[in-house]
């Protein structure tokens, strides 16, 4: 994302510090004792919002050399390279590719902008990690994939929800039956909609892509690859007023309801929304209860907290019925890291549980979604990946 305002999504500034500490921990390789044998030059674009998160991990990481930074608003460039301490910033992408070289592109735009980014810099020879989505559809995204394939080159995106230690656990649990025969799953996220900018619901946008996304991550790495998606997506509110264009209308949804075959009966359910009131704002840290759930013929379990800022999992089963709280650590894990561990795999060559093919489903899904509601029928999928996520 690339936007300017202050946030509450948003307490950047409490999330970068909250990233720091995570990674300032220890519990994540990527800021280990010793000295790595190689920091990959790294260039940003996109130094907005979304930086305040992302740059004080990627400058504390052992494994990162920030070299460059680049936004379309210049001043953006300027202030983060002075706070950062980074020497070069670009007005441009054309700029940046032409300036001081380096090895790793970190796309934080707008998420409209994302598939033509990343695309520059995979055709410039650079690795690229990007913001959700990787891409604007299913086919641009295998191009982008085909092309990093054929450069010998690393793509990857987020979300990294399938790397906290509370996806690990659910996942464990999952494969050792301890729910019994899974049946259905939900998930949710919303907020009252951001307010800083108008991409959110312009054509690319939506709730989906910006919300809905984690969800969908997480539960099709719990369950599975989907089959198949039928969905309702409406606009609840037609027209915004926001801090880069004043007043403007919506056109991509802002409510969406999602229904996922999984296979062997197994159906999940995600919502998402910039109508969704909640009393405890957008904070991650109070938001207590499960925003996941599962449930099976022998057990239950609920997620607590965001899957972004998970905070534990209750589980109860038949053998034990009263809930229990487990995976309250969290383990080094924080969303703005996964530009850090992909510059770790580039170093050392330890390999994420995030994939692009992962994301690709998942944007294949919110493709789908928007199909089905259009067209008022179950869409098939033709996207899959590699699963179960967590051996």
């Amino acid at each position: 994302m690339n936007t300017t305002s202050a946030l509450t999504r948003r307490d950047f500034t409490k999330t970068a510090l909250l990233a720091g500490a995570a990674v300032a921990s220890g519990a994540l390789t990527a800021l280990a004792a010793d000295p790595p044998a190689r920091r990959i030059r790294t260039g940003v674009i996109g130094c907005g919002s979304v930086s305040n998160a992302y740059l004080p991990t990627l400058t504390q990481s052992p494994f990162v050399e920030v070299v460059s930074l680049c936004d379309i608003k210049p001043e953006r460039a300027k202030r983060q390279a002075e706070r950062f301490k980074i020497a070069h910033h670009y007005p441009n992408i054309d700029a940046m590719l032409a300036g001081v070289p380096f090895d790793f592109l970190v796309d934080l735009t707008d998420m409209q902008e994302h598939e033509q980014i990343n695309r520059r810099g995979l055709e410039a020879g650079k690795h690229v990690w990007s913001e959700k989505p990787i891409a604007n559809s299913l086919a641009a995204g295998r191009k982008l994939l085909q092309l990093a394939r054929q450069k010998n080159l690393r793509l990857w995106g987020a979300p990294i929800t399938v790397q906290s230690p509370q996806f690990a656990f659910m996942a464990k649990q999952l494969a050792a039956g301890k729910l019994g025969r899974v049946a259905a799953a939900h998930a949710d996220y919303g907020h009252e909609g951001p307010d800083w900018s108008a991409f959110f619901y312009e054509k690319g946008g939506g709730s989906m892509p910006d919300l809905a996304v984690y969800n969908l991550t997480s539960l099709t790495g719990l369950l599975g690859p989907a089959k198949s998606v039928t969905a309702m997506v409406s606009i609840v509110t037609p027209e915004r007023t926001v801090g880069d264009k004043g007043r403007i209308k919506v056109t991509e949804e802002d409510n969406a309801m999602v229904l996922l075959d999984h296979g062997r009966g197994v159906i999940s359910h995600v919502q998402s929304g910039f109508n969704y009131f909640n009393p405890h704002g957008h904070d991650g840290s109070k938001e207590t209860r499960h925003t996941i759930t599962i449930v099976g013929s022998k057990g239950f379990m609920g997620l607590v907290g965001y899957d972004w800022a998970p905070l534990g999992v209750d589980l109860a089963t038949k053998d034990a019925p009263e809930l229990k709280r487990h995976a309250t650590d969290p383990g080094g894990y924080s969303w703005p890291l996964g530009a850090v561990m992909a510059a770790e795999c580039l170093a050392t060559g330890k390999e994420l549980l995030v994939t692009p093919e992962h994301a690709l489903h998942v944007l294949e899904i919110i493709t789908a979604a928007r199909e089905s509601s259009a067209r008022g029928r179950r869409i098939r999928l033709e996207s899959t990946f590699k699963w179960p996520v967590v051996s």
